[in-house]
């Protein structure tokens, strides 16, 4: 089983001069550690205007940092929001391979739509169309990744013209494709499209063999990829905070855990926000003696912890991922935990990984070609059909020529293409596998 590393940037009020700052570069120096250790993920949110929640709004610039202190570690998007009013799918495809060439090849893209309403709202995305949306566009991301040139795109969110999007990704076709998911129907979804199964679910051992089950029963019968290769993972997230006395544990990684759950219903489920104004943290401790702290798995002693991750590992959950960084917890507490997992816990679990992953991709091998062989391929373009384009000055100034031409009846040929080139035919377009 893997292991990897989460965060939200967690801030809890009040805040002073600086402490965004701190955060940040503790959060580097975590990673820096957690790669030196042999954890395998760190994974980075995008969220907006979850204050106190989540400042992480840009992602791929924090990711790009910690692929210049590190050599080993993939670097993941858990999530890059991917409806079009978030950030359109060129962008997306742009993004993903610089990170994946500068890190060189260690980048995982993880997608979703949020359910937030802060962020919904935010960007005008309507709640009922944002997993069309997240449809739409992640297909054609990847088509942009993989297709030289991407022969234009006319859909129902959003539609550009032939181009190359480039730069190209290390890894090819493209980098592993997660989708985030909270509910077991997403799972379903997950197996459907040929993507990994990033489960911000806090489920326990017994819970997780039936999603392990379901999604991988899905990927053998139903899988129509979405992407041009299929990313057979499914991830569990659990709490964290490992010391050989387990009030300590507690003391330390209990806090920050339950602030991570409040927080979450706070702007998912049940609460009301003003920006700028509420006060998340206090919030959550008059909540706090009312909260059930039974859920606290990952939290305790080596022996504890280990036990917790056994249960996954026999459930067949392929990675575990870790919320350390939570409310107020300490960077150097959570360091001493990540040092003592890394000493103590993870050895057992990595010396059985590699050979864990070979037998199940040669179990999956024939299914996977199946469900590769059902998925329907945008149709490149012929070197005839790919346009030209006349550059701005060229077109002004042939557009000023023709209209003295015209005056005195000459007529001339200014070379083909028109910035106003209309988008390819629409019957290129290819549904999303759902």
């Amino acid at each position: 089983m893997k292991f990897g590393i989460f965060y939200e940037h967690q801030l809890p009020k009040p805040w002073t001069d600086g402490a965004e700052q701190k955060l940040f570069h503790e959060a580097l120096e975590q990673v820096e550690l957690a790669d030196r250790l042999g954890i395998d993920y760190a994974w980075e949110v995008e969220h907006h205007f979850l204050e106190e929640y989540s400042h992480s709004s840009a992602p791929e610039v924090f990711l790009a940092a910690c692929s210049q202190r590190t050599r080993n570690i993939r670097l993941g998007h858990g999530i890059c929001l991917s409806p079009p009013g978030y950030n359109h799918p060129a962008r997306v495809a742009e993004r993903i391979a610089t990170l994946d060439i500068v890190s060189n090849g260690r980048v995982d893209w993880g997608t979703g739509e949020s359910s937030s309403l802060m962020e919904l709202g935010g960007f005008r995305v309507p709640v009922e169309e944002k997993r069309a949306m997240w449809a739409e566009a992640v297909e054609q991301t990847a088509n942009m990744m993989v297709m030289s040139p991407y022969p234009g795109f006319e859909g129902k969110y959003f539609s550009m013209p032939c181009r190359n999007v480039v730069p190209k990704p290390v890894q090819r076709p493209h980098p592993p494709i997660w989708i985030a998911c909270s509910k077991r129907e997403t799972i379903h979804l997950a197996a459907r499209c040929g993507i990994g199964a990033l489960t911000f679910a806090f489920v326990d051992p017994a819970e997780a063999r039936h999603w392990v089950d379901d999604y991988y029963r899905i990927l053998k019968t139903e899988c129509v990829p979405i992407g041009h290769s299929i990313n057979p993972n499914i991830c569990m997230v659990s709490g964290f905070s490992v010391h050989p006395d387990k009030d300590e544990a507690l003391k330390r990684g209990l806090d920050g855990f339950m602030f991570f759950g409040f927080a979450l219903g706070h702007f998912y489920i049940f609460g009301e926000h003003k920006p700028g104004r509420t006060d998340v943290w206090q919030k959550y401790q008059a909540a706090r003696g009312m909260m059930p702290t039974n859920e606290a798995r990952g939290i305790g002693t080596p022996d504890e912890v280990r036990r917790h991750l056994r249960g996954f590992a026999e459930a067949g959950v392929d990675q575990v991922c870790f919320v350390q960084q939570g409310g107020n917890n300490r960077h150097d507490h959570i360091c001493e935990s990540l040092e003592l997992f890394g000493r103590d816990i993870m050895p057992e679990f990595k010396e059985r990984a590699a050979e864990r992953e070979a037998r199940k991709l040669e179990m999956l091998a024939p299914y996977l070609e199946q469900a590769m062989a059902r998925k329907q391929k945008m149709r490149a373009l012929t070197d005839d059909e790919v346009p030209t384009y006349m550059a701005l000055g060229r077109q002004v100034v042939a557009t000023s020529q023709q209209a003295e031409i015209s005056q005195d009846g000459k007529v001339a040929d200014f070379g083909r293409g028109d910035i106003n080139v209309p988008l390819q035919d629409p019957s290129r377009k290819v549904e999303a596998a759902q």
